[in-house]
């Protein structure tokens, strides 16, 4: 099992970055898949972006492809998101997960951080 903690959300003019962070705890980062999901009120939770255990390979939902980047770093047990030319439709929640599934499309997570709020404000 692994627990997930996000931090970095915040209140942002539209155009603007963010950070996201997630640590996991544990020795076992390495052998999942990450992953980040938001959630804007009143909406399912979405899926935003995904990347390999090794950071090799990592995929985009299409609202987000060229403004949002997804990173890990096996050493510091983190992932990250990078948020560029924010929108205030990017207003969610955003939700750290890590999947021990085969590296694939969908993705499927199978442990959920408490999530961050991201509020883009126009």
């Amino acid at each position: 099992q692994v627990h997930l903690v996000e931090s970095g959300g915040g209140l942002v003019q539209a155009g603007g970055s963010l950070r996201l962070s997630c640590a996991a705890s544990g020795r076992t980062f390495v052998t999942y898949n990450m992953g980040w999901f938001s959630q804007a009120p009143g909406k399912e939770r979405e899926f935003v972006a995904a990347i390999s255990r090794s950071g090799g390979n990592s995929y985009y939902e299409d609202s987000v492809k060229g403004r949002f980047t997804i990173s890990r770093d096996n050493a510091k047990n983190t992932v990250y998101l990078q948020m560029n030319n924010l929108k205030p439709e990017d207003t969610a929640v955003y939700y750290c997960a890590a999947s021990s599934s085969p590296w694939s499309r969908p993705y499927i997570p199978n442990y959920w951080g408490q999530g961050t709020q991201v509020t883009v404000s126009s």
